[in-house]
């Protein structure tokens, strides 16, 4: 069969989602090609708190909520992050640094949402979306011409499209179709998550603490007294950490916070999962009639808690891009791929120095600049002026 649409988004990840639901809400057809069902990934059943969590911003939460799917989410298992609490490294902790919603003039800094939630939600709009054809297969091929791009699937099919947005993850098929080149580098991490109970309330409050041979760890605020871990681990710490049980981990994470959050301890039933880190940097996110989108276009590290952000704000200028072309342009012209990567090159930028040269610069243990280190952080937490550009940059809007 050859099944034409307007737009043709492969990736059945959360960004990919909401890219259909806004192009379908915008009046343009979309095939949603997901790949055949497997086995893997995180499986989660009843009430179990998924290990997988966002803390998605102001960006995120506005696309969300124009798309009506923000309201669907389960309310009661998103957290507000009122503050972030930064901490450096040391015998004494030396260098600390804070944000917080009423500094901003905001309600929250973020919104801490599992995985499970946001795809169960963005799942059910889209069995409202007449416009959103959904199909399971693997592509096999891509042909892109001056009227449109197909691609040609494992069972012979082809779809036909004006445009065809790559959201297929960091490993990318589509970049890798595009003979897009990158630039990568391993950090020799893993991110190790799971979740715990805290003997005391956090109070909305996200700690993370920078440490040279530790890594960098985040406690993030769950609904009640409970937090998620994503602990930034170099490999040999990683491994250590894996082959412990989660109570010599809750152990390790109370001794981490101190008094702060009180007695961790894991939450039932016990789950930790461990994800490898890099950074992935493409040399371009469009092509002839492709657009990517999310980590098929970036992946930094987590420690800033802004990839899946980057992610929705991709989404948010592509629809943009495409609603404003006009009459005369189909949704895959040239003049419009370029447009949505002018507006989406500072912020991708930005977010991969930023990123990268904290990594660099809190994983080495020498002595001088770890003293350098830690007094920035307290110089930035007394120039008010800079702290709210980095609040405005974090949230998502201009300074």
């Amino acid at each position: 069969m050859h099944l034409q649409s307007d737009i043709c988004i492969i990736g059945n990840g959360a960004i990919g989602k909401t890219a259909a639901l806004g192009f379908a809400q915008a009046g343009l057809s979309v095939n949603l090609l997901s790949p055949p069902a497997g086995g893997g990934g995180v499986v989660v059943v009843g009430d179990d708190w998924d290990v997988r969590v966002y803390a998605l911003n102001h960006v995120a939460q506005n696309l969300l909520s124009s798309l009506r799917v923000w309201d669907a989410l389960d309310a009661s298992r998103v957290a507000a992050v009122n503050v972030m609490q930064v901490n450096g490294d040391g015998a004494e902790r030396a260098g600390q640094l804070g944000f917080d919603a009423f500094g901003a003039r905001v309600g929250a800094l973020a919104w801490i949402v599992e995985d499970r939630n946001l795809n169960q939600a963005l799942d059910a709009a889209l069995k409202f979306a007449p416009k959103v054809r959904t199909l399971a297969g693997r592509a096999t091929g891509i042909d892109a011409g001056g009227a449109g791009v197909t691609v040609q699937l494992e069972n012979g099919d082809i779809l036909g499209a004006a445009l065809l947005v790559g959201a297929d993850g960091g490993q990318s098929w589509v970049r890798g179709q595009c003979d897009i080149g990158l630039d990568y580098r391993a950090y020799r991490q893993r991110a190790i998550v799971s979740n715990f109970a805290c003997g005391q309330p956090h109070h909305g409050v996200a700690h993370q603490w920078f440490d040279a041979e530790h890594g960098i760890i985040a406690l993030l605020p769950l609904p009640g007294q409970r937090v998620s871990l994503v602990w930034s681990a170099p490999e040999p710490l990683a491994e250590t950490l894996l082959q412990e049980s989660l109570a010599q981990l809750a152990t390790r994470l109370t001794q981490w916070a101190g008094s702060v959050l009180g007695d961790l301890s894991p939450l039932q039933p016990e789950v930790v999962k461990a994800f490898p880190l890099s950074l992935i940097r493409p040399h371009a996110i469009t092509a002839p009639r492709v657009a990517l989108i999310g980590d098929a276009a970036h992946v930094v590290h987590p420690l800033a808690g802004h990839g899946m952000n980057l992610g929705f704000a991709d989404a948010a200028s592509l629809l943009k891009m495409v609603a404003e072309r006009g009459p005369e342009r189909d949704c895959g012209d040239a003049r419009v791929l370029s447009r949505y990567a002018r507006a989406r090159k500072e912020d991708i930028l930005l977010m991969q120095l930023a990123t990268d040269g904290l990594e660099r610069l809190f994983s080495s243990d020498f002595e001088p600049l770890r003293v350098a280190r830690n007094l920035g952080l307290n110089l930035l937490n007394k120039m008010p002026v800079l702290k709210r550009r980095l609040i405005s940059q974090a949230l998502g809007r201009p300074s």
